[in-house]
């Protein structure tokens, strides 16, 4: 026995779901490039600061720790819609790529030749230096993080 075949249905006829709406995605507000960019000089002041008035361990951690804090504002500079996580993990990244690389015995060599070089690159593996590393971006990510909550 055959069916009976249907009437085609027109649009008209065919009962119409409402649209789903795309839950929004809740991106941070970017990090205007001129915070970024206060909060690298203030960075570079507090390390100057920080070398000029502490010597010994706690002056070479916290220049560690605040390497990295540079390194966080120059990623929110550079990239100010990057969530705080994203920006904290990159500059942290970065950190301990320099330091690894300490290893190779390039920086050194660089460092031998220019005084940029080793500002930037330093000179030797410390392997305390990685944890210091990831107590800056910590700081860092906190204060990226509330500052991006209190522009919402």
């Amino acid at each position: 026995m055959r069916r009976p075949a249907r009437p085609p249905t027109t649009p008209a006829s065919t009962p119409t779901t409402p649209a789903r709406t795309p839950t929004p995605t809740r991106t941070p507000a970017p990090v205007p490039r001129t915070v970024a960019a206060v909060a690298a000089v203030a960075t570079v002041a507090a390390g100057l600061a920080v070398r000029a008035g502490a010597d010994g361990a706690f002056a070479k951690y916290a220049g560690s720790a605040l390497y990295t804090v540079l390194l966080c504002a120059l990623v929110a500079f550079c990239a100010p819609r990057a969530r705080p996580a994203v920006v904290a993990g990159t500059a942290l990244a970065v950190s301990w790529a320099v330091e690894f690389a300490q290893l190779t015995g390039v920086p050194a060599e660089l460092s031998a030749h220019s005084t940029a070089a080793r500002l930037v690159l330093g000179s030797t593996f410390n392997a305390p230096d990685l944890l210091w590393y990831a107590v800056g971006a910590a700081a860092a990510w906190s204060v990226h993080a509330g500052t991006t909550r209190l522009r919402r």
